[in-house]
Order: C-alpha cells, then sequence, then structure tokens
C-alpha cells in the first residue's frame, strides 16, 4: 500500500494530519506493507523568505478578521495540537517561503531520509519556530536527521537541484484537482483531504487493504 500526502511545512493542519495518519497506522493491522511518499505542494509560491510579520497578521488579512480573532483562532489550534502531542509556539513562527525545504525534501527522499526531514521541518517550523528558507538552518536540520550537511548545502546553493522534483508534485497535485492540504491518496483509489480525525484514516486503511 501506497500513501501519497502533498503538504506544506508552513500549513499548521498539515502537521495535526500527518500525525493523525501515522496514529492511525500504528493502530493499522498491515502497516509493515505500507509505503509514505511526501510530495511538494507551497501554499503560496510567492511568499518572501521572511518579512518579520507573524501568523496573526498573515491569518488576519486572508480572511478580514481582527488580530484578536486571528490570536483565539491560533490558540484554537494549538489546543488542537497538544491532544495529539504537538507543541506549537504560534506567536513565535516565522511565515516564510518554503520551495527550498521542498528542495530539501526531494533531495533527501534519494538518500532515504524523507521522512526523518519532513517530521523535523514541521517540528523546527512549529515548535522551534525556527526560520524554515534559511539554509544554513536548513542544512542544520539535514545533518541532524543524518544527512550529509555539506551536500544539503550544495543542493540549497543551487535553484534549480530538484526544482523540477518540486514542481513536478504540484503539477501531480493540480491533475488530481488538489487545491489544498494537507491531502492523502492511497494507492491512487482513495482520498482524505484535511486533517480528518484518526477514525477516518483507520476506516480508509482498512478499505484499501481489502
Amino acid at each position: 500500500m501506497k500513501i501519497e500526502i502533498w503538504s506544506d511545512y508552513v500549513c499548521p493542519l498539515c502537521y495535526i494530519g500527518k500525525r493523525r495518519l501515522e496514529s492511525a497506522l500504528d493502530q493499522f493491522a498491515h502497516q509493515n506493507e505500507v509505503v509514505i511518499e511526501y510530495k511538494s505542494f507551497e501554499l503560496n509560491p510567492q511568499a518572501s523568505m521572511y518579512s518579520g510579520g507573524n501568523m496573526h497578521q498573515i491569518l488576519s488579512e486572508k480572511h478580514g478578521m481582527s488580530i484578536e480573532q486571528a490570536k483565539k483562532a491560533h490558540a484554537e489550534l494549538e489546543q488542537q495540537a497538544a491532544l495529539i502531542g504537538l507543541l506549537y509556539n504560534i506567536d513565535q513562527v516565522k511565515p516564510t517561503n518554503t520551495f527550498d525545504a521542498h528542495r530539501l525534501t526531494q533531495y533527501a527522499k534519494s538518500v532515504g531520509k524523507d521522512k526523518e526531514l519532513a517530521e523535523k521541518l514541521f517540528y523546527s517550523y512549529y515548535t522551534d519556530a525556527k526560520l524554515i528558507s534559511d539554509h544554513d538552518t536548513l542544512a542544520n536540520i539535514a545533518e541532524s536527521v543524518g544527512m550529509n550537511r555539506d551536500e544539503s548545502m550544495t543542493v540549497l546553493h543551487d535553484p534549480s537541484k530538484y526544482a523540477n522534483d518540486v514542481r513536478s508534485n504540484e503539477a501531480t497535485a493540480k491533475q488530481l484537482g488538489i487545491t489544498g492540504v494537507p491531502f492523502f491518496v492511497i494507492d491512487r483509489k482513495y482520498a482524505i483531504s484535511g486533517a480528518q480525525p484518526t477514525e477516518v484514516f483507520i476506516n480508509a486503511l482498512n478499505q484499501a487493504s481489502q
């Protein structure tokens, strides 16, 4: 069984959805037969590297709500994350462009470290509030999961490296009609949109395995 996950590191529900899928897999009888593949998806390809803004401002501007309303929504999101063991520090998070993080993930896939890197990138962004567009930061994160730091930096310094892989993932998403993330595709037959409850993932896994 193959599960393809389209997600973006600056998407708070993507990390939650990832953890709920993992929780479902822990309860799935055929867990050892599942192959997970992370796919690139940029929520905002035009995002700046870091403008000094915060997630409250972005949410406020995007949905026309007050900063206080945005803070309340994010507080609820932090509580939702905490229920599954994730610590979100949304006040400190640095919104940024994720293209290089996705290129690095594609490189990580070539050395069998994409799952470890994806987890560490989410953690670095939401818990440690690191700037995941900064090349030194990305190289350090790569090294922390056992990747070669110098090779990672070489990839990051050349904007053409693995760029086609990212674009190919995004083109496939478009072909499949994926307009938002997280989006999970099981064997190209079953789809789960959003950070659904763990039970939804369990039901989909059981159905797909029949």
